[in-house]
């Protein structure tokens, strides 16, 4: 007896699984970071600028596979997206699963909220995080090698699914082709259509088992993982937030920053990280803020450092409650007869002078005895230039140019200009920092340019009160005709003299030149203090 004929509706009925199977879109996304394409273009634009990501790319990507390409582009767009925003595990590519559970684990780790702070909407910041995890990333890689080989089998085997799902498809379309009006197809073609089906459905058991597999591999790795998402974003984080803190030391803000290109920002950091620069940056950090904090002291107009209250008749420094009796008609006549008396309550202040009007000028010492460091490890020139830097800033606020003249003996010199009305370059603040002539130690030639300076300010502007600082440790005969001629200047050009000895008492003494030279001598010891010199900033 013959097979009892197949009826092509039967067949299909049965093949409607694998049918709806081959024709559903595929839905696995090789992406853990929902993105769109301008997140995209930026991971794109950055990844080309840093060679270090290009070379950590190609470098995982031979040791682990090529899923790890697709690794960094996730940790990138966590760390830079405002709100990342992670697909659901069942919608990934087999493939990609240990990619899924690396940045899933980081995501949701505490450390990663602090870092995402630092590098939020920030592409370089978000590189740089990405790098700072690359011990992290290789180490989570590693024990991911055996859930990595079990999902790359997974992703076969429901390729394979995928694949019989479509021959089923073809054959049942083979047995309609072959069908009669009746709908009964002929032997050979509906046999093509159940052993499509058996295939299938062994596949598909392959890849539900190969899956499982998957998931339990991965699942064994999951803790050793979380722990080491959670050093990756901790030690991310303070990548970040220690190469902000020494931009901001240096004096470059987030705007700068934002507006630097990728390659020049990456340089930047590096050349500030090394050499010298990276030791002086908590000094010259710490030499800013005071600075800040003594602007913010500051009274205009006053004579000196405010130190009680004394009697008089100066109306600029009566102190409030004086003022207040101008409001009771009864008392007003009396406020008349102690302000002719000159019994005024007035605010006491002594020792300083109004600020200047024109050029800071910081001459520093780069003598070979200026590089002696002391008891903390700061060299004498270090203190000197991260105060010379805080006037930088002084004079910036104010709106005065500023000139820093480097010197040691009289044939070494070196002027850097920063003119109120122009950007103070960074790459120009470095040169002015790391620039040591060496050598012995010369007064006439530094103090002889700061003069010309002021005398050309004066000519050209018609600005007087300049004010120049001399930081030293050394001190330096100079001759009488010199002398005559820089005090006629000091009297014509009305500038102030600051002197700063450091290190070395000596040189501030009474009957040192320095102190002829200077309206106003200081002696600094404890090279670790910045607040030493904190009254320069009260009046300068």
């Amino acid at each position: 007896m013959g097979k009892t004929p197949s009826k092509l509706n039967e067949l299909a009925s049965r093949a409607a699984k694998w049918l709806s199977l081959s024709a559903a879109t595929p839905g696995h996304h090789t992406a853990s970071v929902v993105a769109d394409r301008f997140d995209r273009i930026t991971w794109r634009d950055t990844y080309e600028q840093s060679a270090g990501l290009r070379d950590l790319a190609e470098e995982l990507s031979r040791r682990y596979g090529h899923h790890t390409t697709d690794l960094l582009t996730d940790a990138f767009l966590a760390a830079y997206k405002i709100g990342p925003r992670l697909r659901e595990r069942a919608e990934m590519d087999p493939s990609r699963l240990v990619n899924h559970q690396v940045i899933t684990s980081l995501v949701e780790s505490t450390e990663f909220a602090e870092l995402h702070r630092e590098t939020a909407d920030d592409p370089y910041a978000a590189a740089m995080a990405v790098l700072a995890q690359a011990a992290a990333l290789r180490r989570m890689l590693e024990r991911s090698r055996d859930g990595q080989a079990h999902a790359e089998r997974a992703k076969k085997a429901h390729q394979d699914a995928e694949d019989a799902a479509t021959t089923v498809g073809e054959a049942l379309q083979q047995a309609a082709d072959e069908a009669d009006e009746d709908g009964t197809v002929p032997p050979p073609a509906a046999d093509a259509v159940r052993q499509a089906i058996e295939t299938a459905e062994a596949a598909e058991a392959a890849a539900r088992q190969a899956a499982q597999a998957a998931v339990q591999a991965l699942a064994a790795t999951a803790p050793g993982i979380r722990a080491a998402a959670r050093s990756a974003a901790a030690k991310a984080a303070q990548a970040v937030r220690k190469e902000a803190a020494l931009m901001r030391a240096w004096g470059v803000g987030p705007g700068e920053l934002e507006r630097m290109p990728f390659d020049q920002r990456a340089r930047l950091a590096e050349r500030l990280r090394t050499g010298r620069l990276a030791q002086w940056a908590e000094l010259i950090g710490r030499f800013r803020q005071m600075a800040g904090g003594e602007r913010a002291r500051k009274v205009e107009n006053a004579t000196g450092e405010l130190v009680g209250v004394t009697l008089g008749n100066e109306l600029s420094r009566v102190i409030p409650s004086e003022l207040a009796s101008l409001g009771l008609p009864e008392l007003r006549a009396v406020f008349a007869a102690r302000y002719a008396a000159g019994e005024l309550m007035l605010y006491d202040s002594q020792g300083e002078q109004a600020t200047g009007k024109g050029a800071v000028i910081a001459c520093v010492d780069t003598s070979h005895s200026m590089y002696e460091a002391g008891p903390g490890g700061v060299t004498r020139e270090a203190w000197a230039k991260a105060c010379a830097l805080a006037l930088l800033d002084q004079a910036r606020h104010a709106g005065r140019d500023f000139v820093g003249i480097l010197f040691s003996a009289a044939d070494k010199l070196q002027v850097f200009r920063f003119p109120a009305g122009e950007p103070a370059e960074i790459a120009q603040i470095l040169d002015f920092a790391e620039t040591f002539l060496g050598g012995g130690t010369s007064y006439q030639r530094p103090l002889t340019a700061a003069r010309e300076l002021l005398e050309e300010e004066f000519n050209d502007a018609a600005r007087s009160r300049g004010d120049i600082v001399m930081l030293t440790d050394d001190d330096c005969g100079v001759t009488e005709e010199w002398m005559r001629g820089w005090n006629d200047a000091k009297q014509r050009l009305g500038f102030r003299v600051f002197g700063v000895a450091i290190g070395d008492p000596r040189v501030a003494e009474a009957d040192s030149v320095l102190d002829a030279l200077c309206d106003n001598l200081r002696s600094i010891e404890d090279l670790t203090d910045v607040h030493a010199a904190a009254d320069l900033f009260r009046v300068i």
